[in-house]
């Protein structure tokens, strides 16, 4: 097989005379490895970079969810209409790679940027309906672009969920000096038959609860755990500030999630 391009010490091209590469029975087999290896070092390139776009849209996606107030209630039309943009041109880009992870490819090349778009629409799916999106209503997301979620990008998505729930729970409640709170469809009050009202630190105990039982044999799971189950701790030592020492406040106190972080009521560390 002919060399690569010769070059001097500027970079440039040297213009060599062409030799004749001696070839034998082995040489066209090697050649079909050579343009194989070419096309797949072309394909992640692509999917990288659109990879990297499709993540940065679905932070501003994220970005701009953090701006609602309200829990369990349609979500305001700029937001709305903000969104619906950035999912187009999600769609769009998804659309070009389509053919490049199809089939057994689609394990092949890392799509992390799934990861984050699982995260910002399961989101907006729980401001707006106090419950966990399916992973069915997650692809149909993607509308025609025929790109399937793996377990591992839904999963892993809402351990990145937990993350948001946290950032809205200690803004919402600094805004409004109470946990957001809404009404979960189905929870009935066994009282007065009403839905009953549950608030976002019941739901991230539901949500860290569940994750915990899976149990998956897998690194990035064990570490997802742990940053889990700490940002529930937070929203916990929040609410203990909302709900136990909340009339000791000041009007306009900033709930401090490090606060009592790791110590007793006598003050000693655990």
């Amino acid at each position: 097989m002919p060399g690569g391009v010769k070059r001097d010490y500027r970079g440039n091209k040297k213009d060599l005379p062409v030799r004749d590469a001696p070839r034998n029975e082995y040489t066209s087999m090697f050649e079909g490895f050579r343009d194989e290896l070419d096309k797949h070092h072309d394909r992640r390139e692509k999917i990288v970079k659109v990879s990297r776009d499709v993540t940065a849209l679905s932070k501003k996606i994220i970005f701009s969810l953090q701006r609602v107030r309200k829990l369990n209630q349609p979500l305001p039309d700029n937001i709305v209409k903000e969104n619906e943009e950035r999912m187009s041109e999600i769609k769009s880009m998804l659309a070009t790679i389509v053919d490049d992870v199809s089939g057994i490819r689609r394990y092949r090349y890392n799509l992390m940027c799934l990861e984050e778009f699982v995260e910002a629409i399961s989101f907006a799916y729980y401001l707006e309906h106090q419950r966990l999106i399916t992973p069915e209503t997650m692809q149909s997301t993607l509308g025609d672009v025929n790109i399937p979620f793996t377990a591992n990008d839904y999963v892993y998505g809402l351990f990145d969920l937990t993350g948001e729930m946290m950032r809205f729970a200690t803004t919402v409640t600094a805004l409004t000096g109470s946990i957001p709170t809404g009404v979960a469809a189905g929870a009935e009050d066994v009282q007065t038959g009403a839905d009953a009202p549950r608030n976002i630190l019941g739901d991230l105990q539901d949500i860290s609860s569940m994750l915990q039982l899976m149990q998956l044999n897998d690194r990035t799971y064990f570490k997802k755990k742990d940053v889990m189950i700490e940002q529930v701790r937070k929203v916990e030592r929040v609410g203990y500030g909302v709900t136990v020492r909340g009339n000791e406040r000041p009007k306009g106190w900033m709930p401090d999630m490090n606060e009592d972080a790791g110590h007793h009521d006598d003050g000693s560390a655990e």
